[in-house]
């Protein structure tokens, strides 16, 4: 089935191609290539049966676009180089097949996030450091173009109404968008990417993301079903612990999770995974996290994880922790364990509850056992920074106890950070839960003389 009859076949261009993410462009890419690829865009899409379109598989579909625009650019008479022709087809076969410049990007595994601000300038960010690309869009319109494609994928819109929203790519990716005019310079997008292979703990381990032991130890409290709070600031990498953490739930739980929008990658065969709605263009239908944080507990979920704390949903979890959805875990964003623990007080009131300050600290002291705080450091790096156990209340105080942490000690002339996880001598309470589940986790675990760099 051919897009336009009696098309000629040409092999000579590979999926090798894709070029550009921060090196060398042809000369051509300026105005005037974009200006070209813009009108052998519109030719093509008045010579296609999109129907037909459709329904082939992506390889041929790759392949007939491909002679199709070598079809075009001879009928134009266009002289381009080799070079040139060969970034012509593959920009054109990512604009209609999928997101434009943004798939040389999305190919490359190193991206971890995706920055465009307007149509003239993306970042990039690879090991934690941000750098610019040479990747443009033609203007404004196109990036709204792929903006929409983005949104609309999953039922979700973008307008002058309604001008931010949160989506996700089919990989799970996380994708914000916000625009004029809230926007000034034009439309900006951000792409939060997640790993095809969900990464696992020997990998945090190999990335000095934390120590073989601390790693053993978190993998048997996620068993043994303590409550986990993770906290970080943004990008430090709180999703990615969560989704790490989860590979240590025995495969015979019912697992929910709740997401403003979907990124969890858990490998269990039993997870029902819920995602929040916004208003529609009549400000109506929206689901909050709270909804469905009521509704998963008729739901007979052994554990809940919530993606992320964000407001009034915080009662609820609580609640659930509190009776009988032990082992649930959720992610905020904060600087520390302490004020981890302050911002769940906060948004308690942004439901409008009125609750007294020490029965709400009183909620959260019997309903969290252990926070988690990661970091990003000044090279690029994530590493669990603190470890500390929720010990219960010392008049209208939570207690805690930090049982393990890393301190920098400097940076090195390449500005890689300095330093070392130890623990502090303190065996937690949560230990006797450990050995209640048949679960035993070595003594020098938290042997304070033991330091690993």
């Amino acid at each position: 089935m051919n897009l336009r009859p009696q098309l000629q076949e040409d092999s000579s261009f590979g999926s090798d191609l894709r070029k550009g993410l921060n090196g060398a462009m042809p000369a051509a890419m300026s105005g005037e290539y974009h200006a070209l690829k813009e009108t052998l865009h519109n030719q093509l899409l008045g010579r296609i049966d999109l129907e037909v379109m459709g329904a082939m598989k992506p390889e041929r579909l790759r392949k007939e676009l491909g002679q199709l625009v070598e079809r075009l650019l001879q009928e134009n008479g266009t002289a381009l180089n080799a070079m040139e022709r060969r970034h012509i087809v593959q920009d054109i076969q990512d604009e209609v097949m999928g997101l434009g410049p943004l798939e040389a990007l999305l190919a490359d595994p190193t991206v971890s996030d995706i920055l465009v601000n307007g149509p003239t300038q993306v970042y990039v960010e690879r090991y934690g450091k941000l750098e610019k690309t040479s990747i443009t869009f033609s203007d404004d319109e196109h990036l709204m173009k792929i903006i929409d494609k983005i949104v609309s994928r999953v039922g979700r819109r973008v307008d002058e109404s309604s001008p931010m929203v949160d989506a996700r790519l089919p990989d799970g990716s996380r994708v914000n968008a916000i625009i004029a005019p809230l926007a000034l310079d034009g439309p900006l997008l951000s792409i939060r990417r997640f790993a095809v292979v969900p990464l696992k703990m020997d990998d945090l381990i190999a990335k000095r993301s934390l120590t073989p032991a601390l790693a053993k130890l978190l993998s048997a409290m996620v068993r043994a079903k303590v409550n986990v709070l993770i906290s970080g600031g943004t990008g430090t990498g709180k999703t990615t612990l969560l989704n790490v953490l989860s590979s240590s739930i025995p495969p015979d739980e019912r697992i929910v999770t709740i997401e403003d929008a979907a990124e969890l990658q858990l490998q269990q065969p039993h997870v029902v995974r819920l995602e929040t709605r916004p208003p529609n263009i009549e400000d109506k239908g929206e689901v909050s996290q709270r909804a469905l944080m009521r509704n998963s507990l008729r739901m007979r979920p052994d554990r809940i994880i919530l993606g992320e704390v964000r407001g009034a949903e915080v009662l609820d979890m609580l609640q659930a922790m509190n009776t009988g959805h032990e082992g649930s875990m959720a992610t905020v964003h904060a600087n520390s364990p302490r004020d981890a623990l302050t911002r769940l007080e906060n948004m308690a009131g942004y439901g409008g509850a009125v609750i007294p300050q020490e029965a709400m600290r009183q909620q959260v002291s019997s309903a969290i056992d252990a926070v988690i705080q990661i970091a990003r450091l000044n090279d690029g790096s994530r590493k669990l920074i603190s470890l500390q156990e929720i010990t219960g209340m010392e008049g209208d105080i939570i207690t805690m106890q930090e049982i393990y942490h890393f301190k920098q000690t400097g940076i090195d002339a390449d500005g890689t950070v300095k330093g070392h996880f130890r623990a502090l001598g303190v065996r937690p309470k949560f230990m006797d839960r450990l050995k209640a589940y048949g679960l035993s986790v070595a003594d020098d675990t938290f042997d304070p003389s033991l330091i690993y760099e």
